[in-house]
């Protein structure tokens, strides 16, 4: 029986790293559209748009949805409120960034900064993560990142 139960927690974990490469498809799919919006529109006026429409199409689904208690929001701690913000900065800079340096270098800098700094949240549970050192081999996966980033932004320069 606990076989069982292990392979069903190794299933789950499956589909929620399958779910967040979906994810991250939709990030790098958002990103070249915000780009391509940002050149017609504006930088900023990009980001507002990409932006609004995701505040509109969440709160259709908060509204029809959603089983929390948005009223909460006053409870916790205002750090928690800055993630917004952190949102629309990655919003605006990707809008800004796609068609200076392209769609590859610029989601492959996203991911190199997103896994830099969840290694130092880690590290120090940051933000109520749990704590996971920063060892050798973490460390090369962050080296070989960084090659990665290189390689694929040298290629990818305009001649």
């Amino acid at each position: 029986m606990k076989r069982i139960r292990n392979g069903g927690a190794k299933v789950v974990r499956l589909l929620i790293m399958l779910l967040a490469v979906a994810g991250g498809i939709a990030q790098s799919t958002q990103a070249s559209i915000n780009g391509a919006l940002g050149k017609k529109i504006g930088s900023f006026e990009g980001a507002f748009f990409s932006f609004f429409i995701g505040m509109i199409s969440l709160l259709l689904i908060t509204f029809f949805f959603g089983k929390g208690n948005l009223l909460n929001v006053f409870q916790v701690p205002k750090w928690q409120l800055f993630g917004g913000l952190l949102g629309a900065a990655f919003v605006a800079i990707q809008v800004f960034a796609v068609p200076k340096v392209g769609a590859g270098a610029t989601i492959i800098s996203i991911i190199a900064g997103q896994i830099i700094m969840s290694l130092i949240a880690d590290q120090f549970g940051l933000f109520g993560n749990p704590k996971i050192a920063l060892h050798g081999t973490r460390l090369v996966g962050v080296l070989l990142l960084i090659v990665a980033l290189f390689l694929i932004f040298k290629g990818g320069a305009k001649a």
